[in-house]
């Protein structure tokens, strides 16, 4: 069916109705999808702690485990060859597609992902469920848009919804995977995509949740909530995360950039790098291998002392960053949560030992550290805050949690660092452009470019280009048609003296060769002043 301008608009003005059915088919498929893929993790979690009691004190089983681990990196090191955008977290990638910047092929990302996310766990690599589960749930929302032969802006769409039922179905956490798609995947909102990224996320979450039981992602109880006169401690703590938030993003780029700086280190030889040091740190501090659930519990049930936080959170913060840079399939979602649990968990002891504070307070700064660290690395506070009551079942710490976050997210802002995703998103678009300029194909940057009409949204804010000035005033981007204007509600049809007010939603139509040009110009001229 060819997807031209009268298609693609027709389609578009029942998507509210549309999108709720191919929302619950989407949820369904990367509800199961993402299921299996937790499944699997948890074996290779399981196998992975019998294999090092199995090797302990024995020298020839500990030369066969590194063996073992040499053929894994080789096997994940092919799997990143034939699928280079398997590479990483895979987050990134979503929202470049999404934005109209990357393509990939879901037949070859999703099985890659799984095997290659699968192996690198088992190995015992740093790295989180939740990046891979994010991009196999995205993919599982392109494979339902491809097989129905769905247009481009509908595919996004339903992309969007994957990527929601994959994080819902990871976390069991159905509002942070509609917020998370919503905040940081689609960057945007409206009633149509809403109702349909709700309509997923819920599905995947009962569906996982009916498989895999009920019970929150952590398990620690929090007896008390934070009086208030111990909130002084969380602007400290809220500063604190900002600053180490901000330095995580650079040692995270940085570790790319030592990665990809000697010529002969190729896809294996990196991921040979993390996979040994994974079997280095099995035999000598094995709590920091994997992503680190086991150490929330050693936490909050009081099993660990201030020094030996201090310690854990270095060596997971360097560990960390040696198997995120290698650009092994894995996520940073869940090690920064953890890292962020330790911070809280050594700044409470600290404040016991220093100021006196009760000691039964502990674990709520555990808690309130991970949503602080979280908004400092990601830029999404109200993610942060939704998904750690979610993750640990408690909804009596909102204010503190509010408090942590937004002192955290100020923090990162002045210190003008960039969310990891988008550093992550602009590093891989640099580097397309690199290959495509070296093989002479810049503008080949998605498949069968030029053919599909794709329709973008924006609204218009306040103190922005484009408020107060009618539409034939504005320096519209090559290869753009405004198409549709909706204000309080109503739809109007844009005309050349229609003049445009804040809060003024716009429908544009582009090419889906030109869409992610479109969307940063579209951006620029309804989000800023200048």
């Amino acid at each position: 069916m060819k997807k031209d301008t009268s298609h693609t608009l027709k389609r578009a003005q029942r998507f509210p109705v549309i999108l709720i059915g191919e929302g619950l088919l989407v949820g369904a498929v990367s509800g199961v999808i993402v299921m299996l893929y937790r499944i699997a993790l948890t074996f290779a979690g399981q196998w992975l702690n019998e294999i090092l009691e199995y090797i302990s004190g024995h020298p020839l089983r500990i030369l066969g485990w590194f063996i073992i681990l040499l053929l894994l990196a080789v096997i994940v090191g092919r799997l990143v060859k034939w699928e280079p955008m398997i590479s990483g977290s895979g987050i990134p990638q979503v929202e470049g597609e999404v934005l109209g910047k990357l393509s990939q092929d879901w037949k070859k990302v999703l099985p890659a992902k799984f095997i290659g996310g699968f192996l690198c766990l088992f190995g015992g690599l740093s790295l989180g469920r939740e990046g891979p589960s994010i991009q196999l749930g995205a993919m599982g929302g392109q494979g339902i848009s491809r097989l129905f032969d769905r247009g481009k802006t509908e595919e996004r769409y339903l992309m969007t919804c994957g990527a929601s039922a994959g994080l819902a179905a990871a976390f069991h956490a159905p509002l942070a995977g509609m917020m998370f798609a919503l905040e940081e995947i689609h960057k945007g909102f409206s009633v149509s995509l809403l109702i349909s990224v709700m309509t997923s996320s819920v599905t995947a979450d009962y569906i996982c949740s009916h498989i895999m039981g009920i019970d929150p992602v952590f398990h620690f109880s929090l007896k008390y909530v934070l009086p208030q006169d111990y909130y002084w401690t969380l602007l400290l703590l809220g500063v604190l995360l900002g600053i180490l938030g901000a330095f995580y993003n650079k040692v995270m780029i940085k570790a790319q950039e030592l990665y990809k700086k000697p010529k002969g280190l190729n896809e294996t030889m990196r991921l040979v790098i993390a996979f040994m040091s994974a079997g280095v740190l099995g035999l000598l501090m094995p709590s920091v291998l994997g992503s680190g659930g086991d150490l929330i519990v050693s936490l909050t049930d009081g099993d660990m002392m201030l020094q030996l936080v201090i310690l854990t959170f270095a060596v997971k913060f360097l560990f960390s960053a040696v198997s995120f840079g290698s650009g092994a399939p894995g996520g940073i979602f869940f090690p920064l949560l953890i890292l962020g649990a330790l911070i809280g968990g050594a700044f409470a002891m600290a404040g016991v030992q220093l100021f006196g504070m009760d000691p039964a307070y502990i674990n709520n700064f555990v808690l309130l550290a991970m949503a602080g660290f979280f908004t400092a690395i990601v830029r999404a506070p109200i993610t942060g805050i939704i998904l750690l009551f979610e993750m640990s079942g408690s909804v009596s710490q909102m204010l503190s949690l509010a408090v942590v976050s937004v002192a955290a997210y100020i923090t990162a802002t002045l210190l003008r660092s960039e969310p990891i995703y988008e550093s992550l998103l602009n590093r891989l678009l640099d580097g397309q452009k690199k290959e495509d300029g070296a093989a002479g194909n810049s503008r080949k940057q998605t498949v069968g470019a030029g053919g599909q009409k794709v329709l973008s949204e924006f609204v218009i804010m306040s103190g922005s280009v484009l408020e107060g000035r009618t539409v034939m005033e504005i320096h519209w981007p090559h290869n753009c048609l405004l198409v549709a204007l909706e204000r309080d509600g109503a739809e109007m049809i844009p005309r050349g003296k229609t003049r445009l007010m804040a809060g003024d939603r716009l429908t544009v139509m582009t090419d889906e060769r030109d869409a992610g040009y479109i969307h940063d110009k579209l951006e620029n001229l309804c989000y800023t002043s200048f």
